[in-house]
Formats: structure tokens, C-alpha cells, sequence
């Protein structure tokens, strides 16, 4: 076989296996997604402060004239 058929061979089989995993990978993120957006929520509602509960209302002026 002649060298440069060979090496076109070879670059092209490793472009081909580069290709193979890239496409592995990027079926690998897709598959992962949903994981991954599921725990990303879960820890921003984790981290994020509560917000603090409203104290009642204790009365207006007219309320405070009707007892006294």
C-alpha cells in the first residue's frame, strides 16, 4: 500500500473516531440534561434566603382611640 494512502487512512480514521466521540459526548450532555437542571434547582431553592413571614398588623389609630 502506498504511504500516502495510508496516511490518508489514517487521518481519516481519526478524524472518524474524533467524530465518534464527540457524538458520544454530546449524547452523554443531552441524556444528562434533565439530571442536571433538576439539580441546579434544587440548589438555588436551597441557597436562596427565605423571606421573612409579615408581622400582623397591630392596629390603626381609630382602634387604638376606640379602647382608650
Amino acid at each position: 500500500m502506498p504511504v500516502i494512502l495510508e496516511a490518508i487512512l489514517v487521518s481519516f480514521g481519526m478524524l472518524f473516531i474524533f467524530a465518534l466521540a464527540f457524538l458520544a459526548l454530546f449524547l452523554l450532555a443531552i441524556t444528562m440534561s434533565p439530571i442536571e437542571r433538576g439539580l441546579s434547582k434544587m440548589i438555588w431553592d436551597a441557597t436562596t434566603p427565605k423571606r421573612p413571614v409579615p408581622a400582623p398588623p397591630k392596629g390603626s389609630y381609630r382602634d387604638f382611640s376606640r379602647k382608650h
